[in-house]
């Protein structure tokens, strides 16, 4: 399946793995969405909705850089028309922006479970509700969502479940859409890595430096996005998928060149 002249919607890809997908697509010849809240550089986590845009073109890709942030209803509804009246049209929507903070109930403050909620879980169905009227009428459309499986084992949520719960609406956001829209013909897919991500999350919030060098880098969850847009919407939709099930269902099991530090010990994700 080509992707010249496609149009993907990406939300936080101005960095990470939101950038990572960016860039992959770019390189297959796709137009790119940049759309994310930094127009100012943040030097602990590097990177601005322009300077993405800059790589996406230098990859070979069509880029808009759109600032957005998707808690506001009136942003969302204008960076989705930016792109239409740009592009034409939005054939995929890649469903990135997220929040995270793995604390217990009481050291949760109420603002960044509202915060949480409001970016995860409202930021993510305004993206579809705003973006499915396009995707009906594009090409090969797919919308993927960065969500885990959902598993209601209570050992899953005890040590962060303000956190947990947001994830696990997004998927259930992802699984209900490929329900809702399968008449449409539009597919709709969660996708979760298997091991922890190099990203800026991993290295100021979670475990610094040490946790990094656990982890993979992001071009595997951008490869695994890849293969799954790759697919014809109609016969792939509603799945829960994991990095490296994706990648074993296309022969490729040897994913030593995604380490982060060759060899060394992976550290699994939280939800898997």
């Amino acid at each position: 399946m080509s992707f010249q002249n496609r149009t993907v919607f990406i939300t936080g890809a101005s960095r990470g793995i939101g950038k990572a997908m960016a860039l992959r697509l770019a390189r297959e010849g796709a137009n790119i969405v940049i759309a994310a809240k930094s127009v100012e550089e943040d030097p602990r986590l590097g990177g601005t909705i322009f300077s993405a845009a800059e790589e996406v073109i230098a990859a070979g890709g069509k880029a808009l850089a759109v600032q957005v942030d998707i808690r506001h209803e009136d942003q969302v509804a204008a960076a989705v028309q930016k792109a239409v009246d740009h592009f034409g049209g939005i054939d995929v929507l890649i469903n990135n922006a997220s929040a995270i903070q793995l604390t217990p109930t009481e050291q949760t403050e109420t603002k960044r479970f509202d915060l949480m909620q409001s970016i995860n879980v409202r930021g993510t169905f305004l993206m579809g509700k705003y973006c499915i009227p396009h995707l009906r009428k594009g090409k090969n459309p797919h919308i993927i969502t960065l969500s885990p499986p959902i598993n209601l084992n209570p050992k899953w949520m005890g040590g962060h479940i303000a956190y947990t719960i947001t994830k696990y609406s997004m998927s259930m956001l992802a699984l209900g859409w490929a329900a809702e829209l399968k008449g449409a013909g539009i597919a709709s897919n969660a996708l979760w890595p298997r091991t922890t991500i190099d990203t800026a999350a991993v290295r100021n919030l979670l475990g610094g430096e040490a946790l990094a060098r656990m982890s993979r880098t992001p071009d595997i969850i951008a490869d695994a996005v890849y293969y799954i847009l790759s697919k014809p919407a109609a016969q792939c939709t509603g799945n829960t998928f994991i990095d490296e099930e994706v990648m074993a269902a296309e022969g490729i099991t040897d994913l030593s060149k995604y380490s982060v530090v060759p060899g060394a010990e992976l550290y699994r994700d939280l939800f898997v």
